[in-house]
């Protein structure tokens, strides 16, 4: 059975660092968490994450690249395209599996380090393999197959200031703006709007 769990950025304490070169970033916090009811009302016993971190690690010791993806995807399978990290160690701490994870030169991995850099929030949602006991939700054999970086669910983001600093940037762009707030100060501006608009669609070549 697939297994994904979120976990928040305050509930996996993630930490971003950075090498000492400066050539590469990590993140660093609680990957899963054991012994608790989560949000899908599963609890994995903490002997189930110790096994599957062990696993995991030994797979790591061995050369075995743990590869993770930018979002996640509805099955246990690795879409190299979609590849933004690895997992560099897996450890316990108490009742819950702590991990670092590795952003890789690839589009999603520069795409993630970019919005890390700007101050974005992200979590992470372990994704494996495991049982579920329907009258409980304990999970037994349990197999972690990677840790994917997630973002946080929220309401619709507003754009306003990037579309107008775009069109800002256009050859009419300065004349449209200025055109269009003059509308609310003089009715006959409102008859250059359109020609105004179908230069800057143009622009955008639409």
């Amino acid at each position: 059975m697939l297994l994904q769990e979120y976990i928040s950025p305050a509930q996996s304490h993630i930490i971003t660092e950075a090498s000492s070169d400066g050539k590469n970033m990590y993140m660093n916090g609680i990957f899963i968490q054991g012994d608790v009811r989560n949000a899908n009302e599963r609890v994995y016993p903490v002997n189930e994450i110790t096994n599957a971190v062990n696993t995991l690690n030994e797979q790591i010791a061995g050369g075995y690249s743990v590869l993770g993806e930018a979002d996640h995807p509805e099955d246990l399978k690795i879409n190299l395209d979609r590849v933004s990290h690895m997992i560099t160690e897996m450890r316990m701490e108490g009742p819950n599996g702590l991990g670092k994870l590795k952003m890789l030169p690839t589009p999603m991995g520069k795409l993630i380090e970019t919005m890390l850099q700007a101050g974005v929030k992200l979590g992470v949602s372990s994704r494996g393999s495991g049982n579920v006991n329907e009258s409980n939700g304990d999970v037994s054999d349990f197999e972690i197959i990677t840790v994917d970086v997630v973002s946080q669910p929220s309401g619709p983001s507003c754009y306003p200031k990037p579309i107008y600093e775009s069109i800002m940037n256009m050859n009419h762009g300065h004349k449209s703006i200025d055109l269009a707030r003059e509308t609310f100060r003089d009715p006959t501006a409102r008859k250059y709007i359109k020609s105004e608009v179908m230069k800057v669609i143009r622009d955008l070549k639409l």
